[in-house]
């Protein structure tokens, strides 16, 4: 078991340092001048050519990568272009807006596919499966973006449940910010949970043909006490590994959504910042999201081996 957590670790630290790279050097191609675009086109070179060494950007690209890396290490973000603020304090107050959507888009998507997924395996080949089929492959086949402008039209414009975008902030109260997350979220949540509602079905499919399935019910139990005490428990070995790619998933889709709903996350921060060449902003934001991402995998990975009895003896 610890040489199966000391091998996810250093695939963390390497994904980390092969991230920060990949990035970096992106966004070294990029045609455009940072300093260009926040002075205008008309102004002088002189003026552009000093804002160059005011941002460091006149100097080798492997010192200012090392650089970077070093103040990424110890914590000490550099000032954004755009809004001359430190970055991780623009991050901290969009990841109060994107995490909890991410994670009401989550549980949503869970719950939808577990009730889904559950109960087309219990109906397999009637019309309570082909009718949950039916729904997923329809779910599966909708852009998040597109849904989320039926939402809009449906529950903000003509039923006006909703606020059409926007967020009120957490001073506000949990429950008007929390209402004003609910469609994003749904909008997130409908594609991922017509997946995962498909691969909940099939997983419970395939441990229920198991050999083991058919002794616990030769011994009396009925189909729910099998369903409970023995399917779910194998079958969610191979749903938890979908589930956490799922919600690295639901973390880049926030990109479009928050800006179809207008919510000031990180989805929406990155958009701009791109568009303004904010390089400090980008880097900073793709190498955060890229650090979720393995995070969420190494959680799923110890969840796996919570759940796999066999992996806690072995070291793989």
């Amino acid at each position: 078991m610890s040489l199966f957590l000391a091998k996810r670790f250093a695939t963390f630290l390497a994904t980390l340092v092969g991230t920060t790279i990949i990035t970096f050097l992106a966004l070294e191609i990029l045609p455009g001048d940072p300093a260009r675009v926040i002075l205008g086109v008309e102004a002088p070179d002189s003026a552009v050519q000093a804002l160059r060494e005011q941002l460091g950007l006149n100097r080798p690209p492997l010192d200012r990568y090392l650089e970077w890396v070093s103040s990424l290490a110890t914590g000490n973000f550099a000032n954004s272009y755009t809004y001359s603020v430190p970055v991780d304090e623009l991050l901290a107050a969009r990841l109060e807006i994107t995490v909890p959507l991410a994670l009401l888009a989550m549980a949503l998507s869970v719950v939808m596919a577990m009730t889904l997924g559950i109960f087309a395996a219990a109906h397999h080949n009637r019309r309570g499966d082909v009718a949950v089929m039916g729904v997923s492959q329809l779910g599966i086949s909708v852009p998040n973006f597109w849904l989320a402008l039926l939402l809009i039209v449906l529950f903000a414009v003509h039923l006006r449940w909703f606020s059409a975008g926007g967020f009120p902030g957490w001073d506000a109260g949990v429950v008007p910010a929390l209402k004003s997350l609910l469609l994003p979220a749904l909008a997130l949540a409908t594609v991922q949970g017509a997946i995962l509602t498909r691969f909940t079905r099939s997983a419970v499919l395939e441990t229920m043909r198991e050999e083991y399935v058919r002794t616990a019910r030769a011994k009396g139990l009925t189909r729910g006490q099998t369903l409970i005490r023995h399917v779910l428990r194998n079958a969610m070995i191979p749903i938890v590994t979908v589930m956490g790619l799922q919600f690295a998933n639901l973390l880049a889709g926030t990109i479009v959504v928050e800006n179809v709903f207008a919510l000031p996350g990180v989805g929406r921060l990155i958009l701009q910042a791109i568009t303004n060449r904010d390089l400090v902003v980008v880097r900073d934001v793709v190498t955060l999201l890229a650090a979720m991402v393995v995070l969420i995998n190494l959680g799923v990975d110890l969840l796996y081996a919570a759940i796999d009895p066999r992996l806690k003896s072995s070291d793989v």
